[in-house]
Parts: structure tokens; sequence; C-alpha cells
């Protein structure tokens, strides 16, 4: 079939939906509302587990061996650990990030008593006080404090305003949508990945695309915090595609252009057959692409091995700049990323014997020797 031809003004108006709702780890209800909403504009069937994450499926010309491409909904964030005596909040991140990137973010508290503005600050925060000791002192989680934009001048008024421990602190994504095609903003990761799927989905009903088998479009809730595509999971599916952000860094091969495909993170190799198969496809439908080796780093595929699926898995990324801070992508990486998993959907069934969990040594694969 002819190219995809992606829409990337659906895929922009997607992606500032998300970012316009807050959503870090444990706090996703509103996102899974966002995006289960637009499934039923797109028609397409899904179901959501007790705790929020979607599966939608787009059935195939045959039902097996079942695809699975994931995304997560879930950012990162902070919860309040303790209202401190000044009235101001100590923070424990919500997965993983520096405070240093958390200073001067401003952000909402989601307490019982409603929700509330604030800024975070290091504790050292005015210079004309402290001089060089605001440039001098640690960085670390201990070293901030959430400022509440409320009159809260001790720890008696900040419980009685309703903020206590425990509460969710949702950061500003702050988004930026330049005319340059570079989107620059707080939790790319992954809502650029959730926006990126939906485009494709989009662009196969939109162009009568059928799958080669029944495929799942999987959006987890709770990745930053390692559970991710542990309990989502279709018993069909024989291969799964993350989608994520892949961290453009000195030392990495990855790039905020075209499709960069890991070929292993900090938990091992990526299956051998099945990233070597999305490297031939976007080859052969020139699709721009590099690979790329992730140190520190780990996806929506490692909680599903962790939690025994015995799937295939494979990690395709769009370039971040400044990942787990404040974030940049190219829309061109995200255009030739839905254009691979379009590609990916339509290919032909390369190894029959996975459409079965158990089976004999016939028709298992080779490796080059």
């Amino acid at each position: 079939m002819a190219r995809p031809a992606i829409d990337i003004d659906y895929l922009t108006g997607q992606l500032k939906t998300l970012l316009e709702t807050p959503s870090p780890s444990g706090y996703t209800d509103e996102a899974v509302w966002a995006v289960g909403r637009e499934l039923d504009r797109l028609g397409v069937k899904y179901e959501l587990t007790r705790r929020g994450a979607i599966r939608a499926r787009l059935p195939g010309k045959e039902p097996i061996p079942a695809r699975a491409i994931v995304a997560h909904v879930d950012t990162l964030g902070a919860q309040v650990k303790r209202v401190k005596d000044n009235g101001r909040l100590e923070l424990v991140p919500i997965g993983h990030w520096s405070s240093r990137f958390a200073e001067g973010a401003r952000c909402t508290i989601f307490g019982e008593g409603g929700t509330f503005r604030g800024t975070i600050l290091p504790l050292k925060a005015s210079g004309h006080t402290f001089n060089e000791e605001v440039d001098t002192q640690p960085v670390n989680w201990r070293q901030v404090e959430l400022r509440i934009d409320e009159i809260v001048p001790d720890k008696a008024a900040t419980l009685a305003l309703g903020v206590d421990i425990g509460d969710v602190v949702a950061i500003d994504p702050q988004p930026e949508f330049m005319d340059s095609g570079y989107i620059v903003s707080r939790h790319l990761d992954d809502k650029a990945g959730v926006a990126t799927l939906l485009a494709a989905l989009e662009c196969m009903l939109r162009e009568n695309r059928t799958p080669t088998v029944d495929t799942w479009w999987l959006f987890t809730i709770a990745e930053e915090i390692g559970v991710g595509a542990s309990s989502v999971l279709a018993p069909d599916v024989a291969s799964m595609i993350t989608v994520d952000n892949g961290t453009t860094a000195p030392g990495q091969n990855s790039s905020e252009f075209g499709v960069t495909i890991a070929m292993a993170d900090q938990t091992g190799p990526f299956d051998w057959h099945l990233t070597r198969k999305l490297v031939r496809l976007a080859r052969d439908h020139d699709i721009p692409f590099q690979k790329d080796v992730f140190r520190y780093y780990r996806s929506d595929s490692a909680s599903a091995l962790e939690s025994g699926a015995d799937i295939r898995t494979a990690l395709l990324t769009f370039g971040i700049d400044a990942s787990h801070g404040y974030e940049r992508i190219h829309r061109d990486a995200l255009i030739s990323l839905a254009e691979l998993l379009v590609t990916y959907a339509e290919s032909a069934v390369e190894i029959e014997r996975d459409a079965k969990p158990l089976g004999s040594l016939k028709g298992f694969t080779h490796q080059e020797t």
C-alpha cells in the first residue's frame, strides 16, 4: 500500500489534550478518560483493567499470533512527604527524576480540601539573603520545598487548608509547539508516545488499512514506577512494540529526527528477530531511523516480561533532549514513528510458530552462526 499519511495536526492536537491533563503515576484517571473518549470517537472497541489500563483491539485478517503496541499515559510528579512547620511541603518524587529539574517548577497540589497552586523552590531561594550559598547547596529532594500560593504561614494553616501527607503534586508541562517543528514541554515522556499511537490508529482507520493479525493498542498507567504492561496483555499476544522516549545525549545514538530503534536497555537485549524486522521495515519503506542502546532505561517491555509474559518485545523511540527534565522533541520523529507502527501492523507474520504458546522444535527460529 501507499505510504501512511499521518495527520500531524491530529497528532499534535491529541498531544496538547494529553499535556493539559495532569497524570502523574497514581493519579491517571482523567488521562484514561481522555484516551477513552478519543477511542470512542474513532469507533474503536476497548476495555479497561480495574485501575484503568486500556487495551483496544483492531481486528486483523487473522486473529493470531496477535500483536500489541503500547505507550504509557502516566508521568513523573511528586507526593507530599511532610508538612513543615513553616507551612511549606517536603516532597518525594513520583518516578525517577532529579530535584534539579523540579526547582522553579509551577505545580498543582491535589489535596482533600481541593486543588491548590504552588512553586517548588530550593531551601535557599533568595540570592539577596544567602548570596553564593544559593549556588553551593546540595541537589536532592530534601533541599527543595513546595511553597503554596495560599495564606499558610505554618503547619496548622496548611493542614486546615486540606493539604496533608500523601497528596499528589502534578508538575506544569508548559508546552510550546514551535514553527520549526520542535515541541518543548515536560511530560513528553510518554504523552508524545500516546499521541503517536492514536495517530497511527487514526491513519489505519481513515485509510481503511487492516492489520495482518489482531493488533492491540495498549495504554498503561504506571510505567514510571515500574509496573507498566504487567497486567494488560491479551492472552494471544505473541509480540509487543513499546513506544517511549529515546535519549539524545552525548554518548547516545538517538536523534530528534527519525525513529530510534533500541537494541537493548538496562534489562538486556530486545528480541533479536523483532528488532531486526523493524530495522528491515524501516529500510524497505524509506523511514529514517537509527539504532541505540540505553544503559539507564527500562520500559513497558521490561514490566511485561518480568510479570511472566512469554512474548517477543522491542522498543521504538522518539529522541528526547533532556529526558525527565524540560524535554524537547521534533514532530518529524513522531511522524516517522507513526509510519513505522502502521507498516509493522501491516507486515507479514514471519514466525508462524508464535501463534501457539508452546510447541515442538519444528518451525522454531534460527540465528546466524
